[in-house]
């Protein structure tokens, strides 16, 4: 016999399900129903009670949560337990606050499978919109840092008085400078660099 179940979610200890539960109680969950995770981010699906209710859920029941964000806030791990609730649970879902996108509101077959393969395109377009905005306010970042004088990567390593001894043997020949960079304990292609760097300065 096909059940609702509910699942609900904040993200700190200090916040509480109250009214989340409010709402389950309202739509018709049963107490027993809810699912449950206090103090648990957003960004994966590695939480206890949502685990537990992946598990119980079958076919033809229907799964309520709040808003898609108490599912989760990655739109692409959304989309993939949205398949696996709908597709390969075969279950319904019901978000309170956003009814365009219950799938229980379809009656059963072609038409549900349709309106699920209309859901998760959209939610598809909001996960790339997602993606590119995370990815120009990243190169924004970068680009006001670098206008600041900010350097990325770890710091370069100074050089030592060792450095410019290991330097003119290796330029006499006495020295190569894969052995040279070791004995300094840096990377041959920094101690190039750095050899590259001297002779352009002492050129200038």
């Amino acid at each position: 016999m096909s059940k609702l179940i509910a699942y609900i979610r904040v993200s700190t200890q200090e916040q509480n399900l109250d009214r989340q539960i409010a709402a389950m109680k309202e739509y018709g969950v049963p107490a027993g129903n809810v699912f449950a995770d206090h103090g648990f981010s957003g960004k994966d699906f590695n939480r206890p009670a949502y685990q537990e209710m992946l598990k119980k859920i079958e076919p033809g029941d229907t799964l309520v949560i709040d808003s898609i964000d108490r599912l989760g806030r990655n739109f692409d791990e959304v989309i993939k337990e949205w398949n696996i609730i709908t597709n390969e649970k075969d279950a319904a879902i019901v978000v309170l606050d956003a009814p365009f996108l219950n799938t229980a509101s379809a009656a059963n077959g072609v038409t549900a499978k349709m309106l699920n393969a209309i859901i998760l395109t959209v939610m598809s377009g909001f996960a790339q919109l997602e993606r590119e905005k995370i990815h120009r306010r990243q190169e924004e970042g970068i680009a006001a840092a670098k206008a600041k004088g900010v350097k990325f990567g770890p710091p370069e390593k100074e050089k030592t008085p060792e450095f410019f001894t290991l330097m003119s043997l290796y330029q006499r020949g006495e020295i190569s400078a894969r052995k040279a960079a070791k004995l300094l304990g840096i990377t041959h292609p920094t101690f190039c660099k750095w050899v590259t760097a001297q002779e352009v300065n002492s050129a200038i």
